[in-house]
């Protein structure tokens, strides 16, 4: 196992008492302070179940499944740290247990370990602990961020926190831990309560690993009294007690952490000198177009797993990202597919200024968006589709412009006389699920004239996807006589990427996932465009 760079410097960030505090926000959040300083700065996501990745949970599990570059299907948590810094993630930022144990036998079996006895200590945790360096190894990092997913006292985490003892031993002052806690309000007694911290960090001293800093999570102030009380009994200076308490944006957090010193309590733990002060005015200016916006716009979400709103996460952030360039604050009105029947499709989509019909998988709540669709053709109301959502676009114009009634996806109807939507060649073989599918950053050719190219400015450009079924370039022809034009195509397989609608307001679909490249720093000029558009409707 070779080592990273001397300098770089290790930061664990772990979580107690309840799951769900926001570790990500955290991570990238010190994440972006350290960035305003000049350091450089990574993050990576370790999670303790054994699915190789997330790519084959229901969204109903794990949110949504966030995709690199690069092709990994990763956890949400890797888009905040994206939106955060600005900063690609890859294959290597997202480490699941099941992908620590399925290199360890795989070693194993080519008989790596000489005929040793594999064990927990020291051939899981030696791997855990290559995963977490080998980001250092490859990019040389000031700092490098590893958030542990799930909670202390977990049986699944605990080779994560052993590796976590092994390091801060080996590496001294270049590893420093992070416990995130919650101070629960009693309303009943009318206080803060610390004992749930306190017997939070004694199962971290049982597993051999002191805190060097408490992140408290709580929806009231700390005052001295509380914070002198966690120090003592958790054995950190005061200074290292911060508060986090509940704010109305997730993007108000690094300001507040900045307020708390986190990132200079850091740099004093990992005795690194400060470079600058953090530039944080870039950030600032966000916030504040953020908190005052001149006017709001309501767009609708239509998707089926609109009861948990994490998985579509991405989504919803590019939203309030393009806002911010409009000067607006965008209302989502969240709807289930599922729940859209021609009875109520005009309540449904009533006082809506657009919509985005989401992505997905499967049969379930497919005619409902067909239905919105229709709807938003037919009625001038800017309209985005994502993946599925684009290919539902072209099946209901195919239904009811081309007279094509029967046509549909054979994801959904494989006996269909229309396939409209088809299997890619080369997925026809594919019968493992996992990771398989075509995944990851591919080109696209815009032409011109098209509402895209103006949209983005040039005729090739990048963006990520996730997907099996295409649409059917048989039937392409049809499409355009009939004014639905492909003005994306990839170079490479010839593949549709995007569609739009002549005559239309504004009607675009995609192939690729845009949400996923949208940033603070870096809005989706799509999903700013569709925002414009529908704030002048």
């Amino acid at each position: 196992m070779t080592g990273p760079k001397i300098n770089t410097r290790f930061i664990f960030v772990t979580g107690g008492v309840t799951s769900s505090l926001g570790k990500g926000i955290i991570s990238a959040s010190l994440a972006k302070l350290l960035q305003a300083r000049g350091y450089t700065v990574t993050i990576q996501k370790l999670d303790p179940y054994i699915n190789i990745d997330p790519g084959t949970l229901n969204p109903y599990e794990h949110g949504e499944c966030y995709v690199t570059d690069d092709g990994a299907e990763t956890d949400l948590d890797l888009g905040h740290y994206e939106r955060f810094l600005n900063v690609p993630t890859s294959q290597a930022n997202n480490v699941t247990t099941g992908k620590i144990y399925q290199s360890v036998i795989s070693k194993e079996r080519q008989g790596n370990y000489l005929g040793e006895t594999v064990q927990v200590i020291p051939h899981i945790t030696d791997e855990i602990k290559y995963r977490i360096k080998l980001l250092a190894d490859k990019n040389e990092f000031d700092f490098v961020i590893t958030e542990i997913g799930g909670t202390v006292g977990d049986i699944e985490s605990l080779p994560y926190i052993e590796a976590i003892r092994q390091m801060k031993w080996e590496m001294g002052s270049n590893c420093l831990v992070i416990h995130l806690t919650l101070i629960p309000y009693l309303a009943a007694a009318r206080e803060l309560k610390t004992k749930p911290t306190q017997h939070s960090v004694k199962t971290m001293l049982e597993y051999g690993v002191q805190p060097d800093i408490l992140v408290c999570r709580t929806e009231r102030p700390l005052n001295d009294h509380i914070r002198n009380k966690i120090a003592l009994f958790c054995n950190v200076d005061v200074s290292s007690v911060i508060e986090s308490i509940d704010t109305s944006s997730i993007y108000k957090v690094p300001l507040l952490m900045q307020d708390e010193k986190l990132d200079r309590v850091v740099l004093k733990k990992t005795k690194v000198s400060a470079k600058q002060p953090p530039n944080m005015k870039r950030w600032r200016a966000f916030i504040n177009r953020l908190e005052s916006p001149k006017h709001t716009v309501e767009i609708g979400l239509v998707g089926k797993y609109v009861e948990l709103v994490d998985s579509y996460k991405s989504i919803i952030e590019s939203l309030i990202h393009a806002g911010t360039v409009n000067n607006c604050k965008v209302n989502l009105r969240l709807i289930h597919s599922e729940h859209i029947g021609k009875d109520n499709l005009k309540e449904k989509l009533s006082g809506l200024k657009g919509v985005i019909v989401a992505p997905g998988f499967g049969n379930r709540g497919i005619e409902g968006k067909i239905l919105a669709i229709n709807y938003l053709r037919t009625n001038g109301i800017p309209f985005m589709a994502i993946c599925l959502g684009m290919q539902c676009a072209m099946i209901e114009f195919a239904r009811n412009v081309l007279d094509l009634p029967g046509a549909h996806s054979t994801e959904m109807n494989p006996a269909t006389a229309d396939p409209i939507i088809d299997i890619m060649e080369e997925q026809k073989k594919v019968h493992i699920k996992g990771g398989t599918m075509r995944l990851g950053a591919f080109s696209c050719k815009i032409s011109r004239p098209s509402r895209v190219f103006d949209i983005y400015g040039s005729e090739v450009i990048s963006e990520r996807h996730r997907h099996r079924f295409e649409v059917n370039n048989h039937y392409l022809k049809r499409f355009e006589d009939a004014g639905m034009s492909a003005p994306g195509i990839n170079p490479e397989s010839g593949l549709v990427e995007i569609i739009e609608l002549k005559g239309h307001p504004w009607f675009v679909g995609v192939q690729f996932h845009p949400e996923y490249k949208s940033t603070v720093d870096a809005p989706h000029p799509l999903f700013i465009d569709f925002v414009k558009a529908s704030s002048m409707i």
